[in-house]
């Protein structure tokens, strides 16, 4: 009997793990059986009110004009580029998602110059075979007239009129998103980027403006560098943080350059340099200190330096940063708890998983007081 008792229990503890194994490997089932999402073809509606119809999610993409290719890494589509513009295969310093992905990026193919003015290279496009083309300031015409020649969608975005918190940048970001099967990531960089805005809105729309001091950048780049006369209305960093710019009095918005005399009679307390900028201010103070003596920022040590922020279109990660360091500056009670230099990497590291403000203080200066005789 003990016998057979011990031959049952040998044969109910087989059973077992047979049992066991089996449920271990329907557990596994699904994993197997797992597949990536089917293709499917969509109909989107791009920046300039093209239906194109683009199958998604794309595996292979590029981005042509001034910007396009910006966006697309800010969605983690650098892994999916199938080709890149001439003039990001080069090092482009202050262009911060070619710095962030200078070694991705050469070893792509080239598909064409590059430049706002450039023409497409169609069969060097096709010869990438990207999903998509993503086309940055295009028009209908220049739109249609590629995809006609390539045979490939072209969906065109855009980074609107103001550049940094706009909402045609929200919907080219999403765009992207969604034709690369990346909407996650596309959401999530759009509530960033709207969360600074409301976070550096929120510190300063309270304050009184006669609380407010007045404020000047000049040295801004404007399709190359220019020195203390060239200006901005709207500027951005400035409308973040509910600035006083004494240039908006004006009514212009956008790059503008002003004469001396002007900048002599708004006499601002305080004065940021863009210091891609800097070497020509500098150089000009050498030719006419009597000029920069007379400003009271100047004579008062309120000269600051910011980060250049447009090359390629604008560097929305930098224009954030410098919306911080302006912020700091001007109103040093409600960013208290802000140290520039940190919170530029953190935002550097959100867009692109790396720290990049060292490198862009090797090459600009970084966040800090100048002085312009020195």
């Amino acid at each position: 009997m003990k016998n057979i008792s011990l031959k049952l229990r040998v044969f109910f503890a087989a059973l077992l793990s047979i049992v066991i194994i089996t449920t271990a490997c329907s557990s596994k089932a699904p994993v197997q059986q797992k597949q990536e999402t089917k293709a499917q073809k969509i109909t989107v509606t791009d920046l300039v009110g093209r239906q194109v119809e683009v199958t998604v999610p794309a595996n292979k993409v590029v981005g042509i004009w001034p910007g396009a290719l910006r966006l697309i890494t800010y969605v983690d589509g650098v892994k999916k580029l199938a080709g890149v513009e001439n003039i990001d295969i080069k090092p482009a310093d202050g262009r911060t998602y070619n710095m962030a992905y200078r070694d991705e990026l050469s070893k792509l193919p080239v598909i064409g110059q590059g430049g706002p003015d450039s023409a497409p290279d169609p069969e060097k496009l096709v010869e990438v075979k990207p999903d998509v083309i993503f086309a940055a300031y295009a028009d209908k015409a220049k739109a249609d007239d590629l995809q006609t020649k390539t045979g490939i969608p072209v969906v065109v975005i855009s980074y609107g009129k103001l550049a940094t918190f706009d909402e045609d940048v929200y919907k080219s970001i999403n765009l992207i998103g969604k034709i690369t099967g990346e909407e996650t990531r596309a959401h999530e960089v759009v509530d960033y980027i709207k969360n600074c805005q409301k976070d550096l809105n929120d510190r300063t729309k309270g304050i009184p403006n006669d609380k407010k001091p007045t404020v000047y950048v000049g040295a801004l780049g404007m399709k190359g560098m220019h020195g203390i006369e060239s200006t901005q209305g709207n500027y951005p960093p400035f409308k973040n943080i509910n600035a006083k710019n004494v240039v908006d009095e004006t009514g212009q918005k956008g790059s503008v350059m002003i004469d001396r005399e002007k900048l002599l009679s708004w006499n601002p307390d305080v004065i940021f340099i863009d210091e891609g900028g800097l070497p020509l201010v500098k150089q000009d103070y050498q030719k006419d200190p009597k000029f920069y003596q007379s400003l009271k920022a100047v004579k008062d040590g309120h000269v600051y330096g910011l980060l250049p922020y447009n090359n390629y279109t604008t560097n929305i990660d930098t224009a954030i940063a410098d919306s911080y360091y302006a912020g700091k500056v001007l109103y040093p009670e409600q960013f208290k708890d802000i140290d520039p230099a940190k919170k530029a990497d953190e935002v550097y590291k959100f867009f692109y998983g790396k720290p990049l403000y060292d490198k862009m203080v090797e090459l600009y200066g970084g966040f800090k007081q100048i002085t312009l005789g020195s």
